[in-house]
């Protein structure tokens, strides 16, 4: 076929014989925003896959001298006492003071303690996804005996910034385990309601609909409260991953649906049928490609959907408990007055849900306008 093609053609428009994918990606690199987004997931995504290395301590580590510390800020330029300088990352050190009256404790800078800060160096021995033993950190301290704290610590002297590293894994991982199932569910079960009709297409609808008419949280709610509470960590973990699927496949099935039902009598499906294409290729070759820019929005939609139920569910105590971190269960240590009052720091884990909410939304929308045909077209 591509003999036939004439050359001075394809030299006066390189993208004639360009693939759909090359043409959605050379869409997606002209929207800026999106593409700075893709940026911030991957690297959200590479975060929680290396918790263990990326974070400074152990997340689980206490100390009763350190509660609630006060973050610290880096310094990178180190400056002497003669006025020389060089660049050598620190912290400035703190002191604990107790007030005479109340005898609440406070912490003031020392002006006479740095801790300095090295790349790679080594930190608390940890083991990366239960196989690899080592010390190494992105970044610690030069003294082993000296903590800092870049983001404060929580009531039991827990270092907020590795928790909240930690934290990410989860919540990541269960908003893309969640959409995955959701995209197999609703795909399957939109589709053949959508290409089959009749009978098949009725039922389907009914369950979707009988779904939707439910009020979300609380089914959430009520699903996460029927969970035994002896059961593990990870088992609760996968649990609360499979209700939220159960809940968010239904607007991808209609979405599947409806576009099935415009599709299924187009030329392009009606000459696969006649050229002997079994059902499965009609659908999966050129039926579900073309609507490639609707899934796309929808699926990208949805993760931050299932982050946010997660961490709403577990900031009410309904969904992960301890020792799972995620963020949601680490909002939940800022419920108390005291939190919001003494130690706003504990509301990292919120800033890092809206930063990845945020960047999963735009995302979608740069991913929608590139595999938009049309979009591609205007451009």
């Amino acid at each position: 076929m591509n003999t036939l093609v004439d050359p001075r053609a394809i030299a006066m428009n390189p993208d004639a014989q360009a693939s759909q994918w090359k043409l959605t990606w050379r869409a997606f690199r002209k929207h800026k925003l999106a593409l700075a987004s893709l940026v911030i997931v991957v690297l959200f995504y590479l975060i929680g896959a290396f918790a263990e290395f990326v974070a400074p301590f152990d997340p689980e580590s206490t100390s009763s001298r350190n509660i609630y510390h006060p973050p610290q800020g880096i310094h990178l330029i180190d400056w002497g006492e003669d006025g020389s300088w060089a660049i050598r990352p620190y912290v400035q050190g703190m002191t604990i003071k107790r007030d005479p009256i109340s005898l609440s404790a406070t912490y003031e800078p020392d002006p006479n303690r740095k801790i300095y800060l090295s790349l790679f160096g080594q930190g608390q021995p940890y083991t990366m996804w239960g196989l690899i033993q080592s010390d190494r950190h992105l970044l610690t301290s030069a003294d082993l005996d000296e903590a800092f704290f870049l983001l404060g610590t929580d009531r039991l002297g827990r270092d907020v910034l590795s928790r909240t590293i930690h934290g990410a894994r989860i919540s990541m991982s269960i908003g893309l385990m969640g959409v995955t199932l959701s995209l197999l569910i609703g795909v399957f079960l939109g589709g053949v309601s959508g290409y089959y009709g009749g009978t098949i297409d009725m039922v389907v609808q009914r369950v979707v609909e009988l779904i939707l008419s439910l009020p979300t949280i609380p089914i959430w709610l009520g699903l996460s409260a029927a969970l035994p509470q002896d059961w593990s960590p990870l088992t609760r973990y996968f649990a609360i991953t499979v209700i939220l699927s159960l809940v968010g496949w239904t607007e991808l099935a209609r979405v599947v649906r409806g576009r099935f039902l415009s599709l299924r009598m187009e030329d392009f499906v009606i000459a696969a049928r006649l050229d002997g294409g079994s059902q499965g290729r009609v659908i999966f070759r050129h039926m579900l490609p073309s609507m490639a820019s609707h899934i796309i929005a929808s699926v990208t939609l949805a993760i931050p959907a299932m982050i946010i139920a997660e961490t709403a569910l577990s900031f009410i105590g309904l969904g992960l408990t301890p020792p799972i971190i995620s963020w949601g269960v680490l909002l939940k240590e800022a419920q108390n007055i005291r939190s919001i009052a003494q130690a706003p720091w504990l509301f990292a884990p919120g800033v890092a849900v809206c930063i990845a909410v945020l960047a999963f939304n735009f995302l979608g929308d740069g991913l929608r306008d590139a595999a938009d045909p049309y979009t591609n077209e205007r451009h």
